[in-house]
């Protein structure tokens, strides 16, 4: 007598988390759209409330690192409503971008700013997965990831996917909120993390789950030095950190060598 077979796949069968829950791998990026659909015309405000306005600091910083220069291609992934890509054109105003990102409605809301308009001949907007670039392989010059790595399904083929499509000395830079490394620092910032910005999520964009969620998958994320392996383990070189407010966020940079 045969045993019916079981039509779960090895994939079905893979479980992530989706901040403190544990779902289907299969699940995730449905869920992960879910939410950034939800806060998408609101998604320089939550930026805002999460870091107290200092990510506009990070990612100032996150550009005197990455020394942007004419002539090369940027690839900003998870891209948004196009922070990144706006700063790396306003310093190189003979470089191309491309934001990439697999929730629309956030394209749509960064196409709307003024700054896009005056941009219009040197950027694109593209609808993509981290995992699985619609790009060609070694055509970009620079990588970017802000604020976005935390939310693919699997880290490690993001990282497989941004040294595809970089060229021969190529850049990834990833600007991520990361781990304290001093304990009772980061027990301080965990209160204020999970009792403050979920709350202040449901009075501002009335929506207290979305922001739950991204307050717990900034604790699930590696931390600095875990993280930096996940790079060299994709084929990088040059692996080296900065901390930013102490470790609250972290730049990753690393060279296709």
């Amino acid at each position: 007598m045969h045993r019916p077979q079981d039509p779960m796949t090895d994939d079905d069968r893979k479980t992530t988390h989706f901040g403190n829950e544990t779902i289907p791998e299969t699940d995730k990026a449905g869920r992960v759209h879910g939410v950034f659909t939800s806060v998408a015309s609101r998604y320089d405000l939550m930026n805002d409330v999460m870091s107290g306005g200092v990510h506009r600091l990070w990612k100032d910083a996150m550009m005197d690192w990455l020394a942007p220069r004419n002539g090369q291609r940027l690839l900003d992934v998870a891209g948004g409503t196009g922070d990144i890509a706006f700063r790396f054109l306003a310093r190189a105003p003979l470089a191309e971008a491309v934001v990439c990102d697999l929730t629309e409605p956030m394209l749509v809301e960064g196409r709307k700013r003024a700054e896009a308009e005056r941009l219009a001949d040197r950027l694109d907007w593209v609808v993509g997965d981290a995992m699985a670039l619609p790009f060609e392989d070694a055509t970009f010059d620079v990588y970017t990831i802000s604020f976005g790595i935390r939310n693919v399904t699997r880290p490690e083929a993001a990282l497989a996917e941004a040294f595809r499509v970089l060229r021969p000395g190529g850049r990834l830079m990833v600007l991520e909120f990361s781990q304290l490394p001093n304990p009772g620092l980061q027990w301080l910032y965990d209160r204020y993390s999970f009792n403050v910005i979920p709350a202040m999520g449901q009075v501002l964009a009335g929506d207290r789950e979305s922001y739950q969620y991204l307050v717990e998958s900034i604790r699930k994320f590696p931390n600095q030095e875990t993280f930096a392996d996940m790079i060299r383990g994709a084929g990088f070189g040059q692996v080296k950190v900065r901390n930013l407010t102490m470790g609250v966020a972290a730049l990753h940079s690393g060279w296709k060598l």
